[in-house]
């Protein structure tokens, strides 16, 4: 039977030890930087140190636990051996839910309103049809479509931007680094959801972040590179932008004497967007160790070039 290495910080992937010897009878589990991960075939991460994964001469297959893989391509050292990912449709609905909680969220004013009733003032503001609201979709991928798509049943003006080009019903798609800022220009509320690899680390400069509309708002469900931080701060503090809720940063868990904790306008969500559960990602590991050693194709397998 295969040996499997879990490789994060502490104690995080302690519950699919139990679970993998459930579906993987005979299964040798091991956790990071115990003496046995280095005999490992397969090696499960999240965030692993750079270098442990090189230091595993028998390993055959990395899996991520999560359907990004930033965070292992990151590793210069990183083994020529297959890299796969996640793939959950309730991942994709806990997004969807997420991305439209957001948007109306600023669209019906609600973070206006729970700001006022701190204060106990009462106000109420101009409402906007959902036709009238341009919301704009970075990333036109699972995640990116079922947003789309679901936003339009709502009724709201809805563009994605990803980079080849296309075609969504119901949906104005620009491709293309030249489409970029036209895109941006177009949209009142911006929902990142782009994979991280080198040409999006701080894509949404103040430059970026400049071209959409005074008043517009950032959510930001992808991952925390993608924004310069200061530049973010810098236009919500100039009035430029309205607001931002963030749910992915660089550093995470975010300190808690972080200043996004406090700044006005801003949101912030631990990272809660969309996880997937130990069982499906057991089970999806699981199934792919049986490929591995059957020799057979492995599911969800990762284009390095492209980073996703």
């Amino acid at each position: 039977m295969i040996s499997i290495a879990l490789l994060s910080r502490p104690g995080l992937m302690d519950p699919m030890k139990a679970l993998l010897a459930r579906e993987l009878p005979g299964v040798t589990v091991s956790s990071w930087p115990e003496p046995a991960t280095r005999e490992a075939e397969l090696a499960v991460c999240w965030k692993p140190e750079p270098g442990a994964l090189a230091a595993m001469p028998k390993l055959k297959l990395i899996h991520s636990i999560a359907a990004g893989v930033d965070n292992i391509l990151s590793d210069p050292t990183l083994p020529d051996v297959p890299l796969c990912r996640i793939v959950d449709p309730d991942i994709t609905s806990a997004m969807t839910e997420f991305v439209l909680w957001a948007t109306l969220y600023f669209h019906r004013d609600f973070d206006r309103v729970i700001s006022n009733a701190r204060d106990g003032l009462w106000r109420r503001y101009d409402q906007y049809a959902a036709k009238d609201r341009r919301v704009g979709i970075l990333g036109l991928g699972a995640l990116g479509t079922d947003a789309a798509l679901r936003l339009v049943d709502l009724g709201f003006a809805v563009s994605a931007w990803s980079r080849s080009p296309k075609q969504l019903a119901g949906v104005t798609t620009f491709s293309g680094a030249d489409a970029l800022d036209a895109f941006l220009s177009e949209t009142d509320i911006l929902v990142s959801l782009l994979p991280l690899t080198p040409s999006t680390v701080g894509l949404l400069d103040a430059a970026r972040l400049s071209r959409l509309p005074k008043g517009a708002a950032l959510i930001l469900c992808s991952r925390g590179e993608h924004v310069v931080t200061d530049d973010l701060v810098g236009l919500l503090r100039s009035g430029h932008l309205r607001g931002a809720v963030l749910d992915v940063f660089e550093q995470e868990p975010l300190p808690s004497d972080h200043p996004l904790w406090r700044e006005p306008g801003v949101l912030v969500t631990p990272h809660m967007a969309a996880i997937a559960s130990w069982e499906t990602i057991t089970l999806q590991v699981a199934d792919n160790a049986r490929r591995l050693l059957r020799g057979e194709p492995l599911l969800n397998t990762v284009d390095r070039a492209r980073g996703y």
